[in-house]
């Protein structure tokens, strides 16, 4: 069996193309068991910590079903004031505490780089299931995963970013991949104020990855191959005056998208206003089959982490 050459999931950068193809490899084997293909459990009774001090929905119950489905068991917190972190407890105590009871950590945490504490603390697999405005790496697989599927290719691709890429780590971590494959063009499209951060345009340029950043919205979409929606995250604005400002100022609508459909639609989700659900009908609409795919990416990892 094929293995990743590290014991944590911490960062997109992490990964090679290799790395890549061996996680998209096992993810179609694990499609089988949620085809009811294969039946057995490969890894019974390893337990997986699902640590989750920030809000989620799709992350978190697509990792603890991916668990399940291979026959393992899940452990969970999932509000920070009832862990002994509350308490104040050290990351770094946590997860020596939480190794314990657990073979795999998977941990969602506010603050950058907290997971990574937790990762030196301890000699069992941690995933990084989103720190902060930092980076949510297994989303990215999932992400590049769902491009692959839907476009048949991952080289020589346009791919077009649109919102709050400031603070949306889902898009520095898809860039952060994507630049691992041939021939990758980007365009940002966010509101004044939202660009995507200096961290990642100084890595394209060092890459020699072409981009361009704009606020023109409609003629870039018939441009593109892939259209990465993102929310506004009201959440992370200093100052909410901020974000009613500019909080309607990017809709997808038919009206906008032109009945494009040749151009494969892609949200992390959750949406607010900024896809309207007249959208959803359409042919190329990937993002609920997007979701649909971090079960199988998810399956994958932890399987080859624990195997």
């Amino acid at each position: 069996m094929q293995k990743l050459p590290f014991k944590d999931i911490l960062h997109t950068k992490q990964f090679s193309r290799d790395d890549l193809n061996i996680i998209f490899d096992t993810s179609k084997e694990m499609e089988k068991y949620l085809n009811w293909e294969k039946t057995d459990e490969p890894l019974k009774w390893k337990i997986m910590a699902s640590m989750f001090y920030e809000p989620s929905t799709r992350t978190r119950l697509s990792h603890e079903s991916a668990m399940l489905r291979l026959g393992w068991k899940v452990i969970t917190v999932s509000d920070s004031s009832a862990s002994s972190l509350s308490k104040g407890e050290t990351l770094e105590d946590n997860a020596k505490m939480i190794s314990i009871y657990a073979d795999i950590i998977v941990m969602r945490h506010p603050e950058s780089y907290s997971v990574k504490k937790t990762a030196l603390a301890t000699d069992k697999p941690v995933i990084n299931a989103g720190d902060g405005p930092h980076q949510h790496p297994t989303q990215a697989l999932l992400d590049v995963y769902t491009i692959l599927k839907e476009r048949k290719k991952l080289d020589n691709l346009k791919i077009a970013i649109v919102w709050d890429l400031k603070y949306w780590r889902t898009t520095h971590s898809l860039v952060f991949l994507m630049w691992l494959y041939e021939n990758i063009e980007f365009v940002f499209i966010n509101p004044e104020g939202l660009w995507m951060p200096e961290k990642v345009t100084t890595f394209l340029k060092e890459k020699n990855i072409k981009f361009s950043e704009t606020t023109d919205y409609k003629n870039w979409i018939k441009w593109a191959d892939v259209l990465y929606v993102t929310r506004i995250q009201k959440e992370r604005f200093p100052d909410l005056s901020e974000y009613e400002k500019i909080k309607n100022d990017f809709i997808l609508d038919l009206e906008v998208l032109d009945w494009n459909t040749d151009i494969t639609i892609m949200h992390p989700l959750p949406r607010v206003n900024e896809v309207s659900q007249e959208v959803d009908s359409l042919p190329n609409c990937a993002f609920f089959r997007q979701a649909e795919n971090a079960v199988p990416v998810r399956m994958a990892l932890l399987y080859l982490l624990l195997k």
